[in-house]
């Protein structure tokens, strides 16, 4: 397949703790072209950023300290608002902090990052929240355009997102209560499930995250 350019280039940061391969993988499949990189320079490059992530919030941001990228990401996201997708971990380090470790998040928005907690001898629900789940839409984003109400999504996760804001708050999901699957907040995106499991409802996310204006 003959890849096409996008509006601009998609970067999809290499920290060490993402899908990056079944990221880029989709974006293949789309005929977008799309580089993984750790590499400063062409991530400055770079029109719109993908922060994957699977694993420990402490570890990840580790991981982008020892590759100096915190504060060529905060320049490029925050400053020159370069649009930014941040998937699962990578919406998480996205916040100010985490239940899961005691170092300090990005802290690009107002939220902070909670851990999932149910009686275990009064509800039948389990941690990690695992499998398909409706990401019930809360505002109108771009990366919504032309998708269905009922869009279904794969979720791996123990810990989610709380927004200061109901504003920024752009998809929910139930279970046991309502919590935060999507934020949007000016250039910012976070996705709490995976598009790149997520068959045409995830395709069909990334292709409107490369086309945004």
């Amino acid at each position: 397949m003959e890849l096409r350019k996008t509006m601009g280039t998609i970067a999809i940061v290499d920290y060490g703790v993402g899908n990056s391969g079944s990221i880029r993988n989709m974006f293949t499949r789309l005929g977008i072209e799309a580089q993984i990189t750790s590499d400063p320079a062409a991530i400055r490059q770079a029109d719109r950023l993908i922060l994957p992530g699977v694993g420990a919030f402490d570890n990840a941001m580790r991981n982008l300290g020892s590759r100096g990228l915190i504060d060529v990401l905060t320049e490029l996201v925050m400053v020159k608002q370069r649009p930014v997708l941040g998937i699962c971990l990578g919406m998480q380090i996205m916040t100010r902090s985490s239940e899961e470790g005691s170092l300090p998040g990005l802290n690009w928005i107002g939220a902070r990052t909670r851990r999932f907690c149910f009686a275990q001898d009064k509800s039948p629900l389990r941690v990690p929240h695992m499998g398909w789940s409706v990401a019930v839409p809360r505002k109108i984003i771009p990366l919504w355009n032309g998708m269905e109400d009922c869009s279904r999504f794969y979720f791996v996760h123990s810990y989610y997102v709380s927004c200061d804001q109901e504003s920024d708050v752009a998809t929910t999901t139930d279970y046991g209560g309502d919590f935060t699957s999507a934020f949007a907040h000016a250039n910012l995106y976070g996705v709490q499930f995976h598009p790149e499991k997520s068959h045409r409802f995830g395709m069909a996310l990334l292709k409107n995250f490369a086309e945004l204006a």
